[in-house]
């Protein structure tokens, strides 16, 4: 993503709004009401490898495949999930003679995946991202960001879930 720049007036601006939503939208945690979902059952990408991607996912970041079937939707693509832990998926087609063009980030797109690990196993997986030559970020000593073998934007996060950098998200 291109590094935009903006002036101190445009700045306050765009904090003055982030406030105003806040004000309008953000209830306190007591007055939430429960949500209607009951979580993420999976997140699904695009693979342009099936087997690249399972080496990768589950060799190198340690999330266990557990299905591999055919895409219902599109004869001879294969869709297969990985355990990303807490009863959640991440799930890949791979959609082959289509075409399909490389990673974009676009409107309503993926800018990147956060995915809690315990701190023990995020400093063990950035340590196999180094020794297996994967570009990687780490950013506020519990964050990596990374790439995957099809440019999706990932990020490994030492924080619990509902946390983020210290402060309660949930």
């Amino acid at each position: 993503m291109s590094e935009q720049r903006h002036s101190d007036d445009e700045l306050a601006g765009f904090e003055a709004e982030r406030a105003r939503l806040r004000e309008e939208h953000l209830r306190p945690p007591g007055e939430r009401p429960a949500s209607t979902a009951r979580g993420v059952h999976h997140t699904a990408l695009i693979s342009s490898d099936v087997e690249t991607t399972i080496r990768f996912y589950q060799d190198l970041l340690g999330f266990p495949l557990t299905e591999l079937i055919e895409n219902r939707d599109y004869p001879g693509s294969s869709h297969f999930f990985f355990d990303i832990g807490n009863q959640n998926l991440l799930a890949f087609f791979d959609f082959p003679g289509l075409g399909v063009g490389p990673y974009a980030e676009v409107l309503g797109g993926l800018h990147h995946m956060a995915i809690s690990v315990e701190p023990e196993r995020w400093d063990a997986i950035v340590a196999r991202l180094t020794e297996a030559g994967v570009d990687h970020v780490v950013h506020s000593e519990v964050s990596v960001y990374f790439q995957d073998p099809d440019g999706a934007r990932i990020e490994l996060i030492a924080d619990p879930l509902g946390e983020m950098y210290g402060t309660q998200v949930l």
